[in-house]
């Protein structure tokens, strides 16, 4: 079984990334469940330019594709809020949104580099009491700014220390040695493999405990064939975790990474 904890739809920046291809890649390569979110969301571009105004979607709008899509598939799909701290407030109407859907949505999502805002500042700091309140998971991108460093996520993890925080790339373009020492230091902060290489993910295992990290990948970011090969048709890192990771951990550990540490960590029914 195959819990994939960081998966897409939507239509911003230079992505297309459909339910068909979401279903598609499921089906293709053998994963049960996805927790997904709209990248429609984003509110700054990958050069760090506001995306305009008539390319923006409400955070409630996007939360309704994603709680739309895991209504069709509830087996299969659960819903992330990716939120918009820069220009949205976390107020009454997301409330209701999520206290309305409750049952499908699994983790509020941020992206610190594509909100362009840092994520231990005061603009986050509702979004996480709303995560609190409802008792979600926060899951954080990390990397490529200082508004989306690993401190920021471990500063706001000390700081709300009955929220759960997950470091999504435990520092993309990285090393990953900064997310683990910090993954480590707290018991409420954990990581995902999304870009992650093999040797940093069982580096973290050794230091800090299989329970504390978790697959993901950000399909369908490379197409509806990311768990095979990236764009350009380079063997995909994902086919690493499917296949060479088994001979590399025992075999309770590859369940955990793979299926049991989320199903557990984001109450997925598992069958």
């Amino acid at each position: 079984m195959i819990i994939d904890t960081h998966v897409h739809i939507g239509g911003m920046l230079d992505f297309v990334m459909t339910e068909d291809d979401v279903i598609y890649s499921m089906e293709r390569y053998g994963i049960d469940h996805c927790i997904v979110s709209s990248i429609n969301a984003a509110e700054f571009d990958h050069n760090l330019r506001p995306v305009p105004a008539k390319f923006q979607h409400s955070q409630i709008e996007c939360l309704n594709d994603a709680v739309s899509f895991a209504k069709k598939y509830p087996d299969k799909i659960s819903a992330a809020v990716w939120v918009k701290p820069y220009g949205e407030k976390a107020d009454y109407d997301l409330y209701k949104a999520i206290n309305d859907n409750r049952k499908y949505i699994k983790a509020i999502k941020f992206h610190p580099y594509h909100s362009n805002v840092p994520f231990d500042g005061k603009l986050v700091e509702p979004f996480i009491e709303l995560a609190q309140h409802y008792g979600l998971p926060a899951v954080v991108h990390t990397g490529g700014s200082d508004t989306a460093s690993c401190i920021r996520v471990y500063n706001m993890a000390k700081r709300f220390p009955k929220t759960r925080f997950v470091m999504v790339h435990m520092g993309l373009g990285t090393d990953n040695s900064e997310a683990i020492e910090l993954i480590s230091k707290l018991p409420n902060l954990y990581g995902d493999t999304t870009w992650v290489p093999l040797s940093s993910t069982i580096k973290l295992i050794h230091t800090a405990g299989v329970e504390k990290i978790m697959f993901g990948s950000d399909s369908p970011i490379d197409g509806r064939d990311t768990y095979l090969h990236n764009k350009t048709g380079d063997r995909s890192l994902y086919q690493q975790y499917f296949n060479e990771l088994r001979e590399l951990i025992t075999p309770e550990e590859y369940n955990c990474l793979m299926y049991k540490n989320a199903a557990a960590f984001f109450g997925i029914s598992i069958k």
